[in-house]
């Protein structure tokens, strides 16, 4: 059994930005886990509309 394990999820959420307003992207998280419990975010990505991967640094949450 593994103590330590890197995890992939994908869910939808919707983001703000200033020039677009609200979308609704895909953001995958890279955490990793200890007994699976997961700790830590290692990255967070996003793939836009036309097939591109970015950062979700520069974009904010809705609420």
């Amino acid at each position: 059994m593994k103590l330590i394990s890197i995890k992939r999820e994908t869910k939808p959420e919707v983001r703000f930005t200033p020039k677009m307003g609200a979308l609704s992207v895909k953001v995958t998280y890279i955490k990793k886990q200890f007994l699976n419990i997961p700790f830590k975010t290692l990255y967070k990505y996003r793939e836009t509309y036309y097939g591109e991967v970015k950062d979700c640094v520069n974009i904010s949450l809705a609420k």
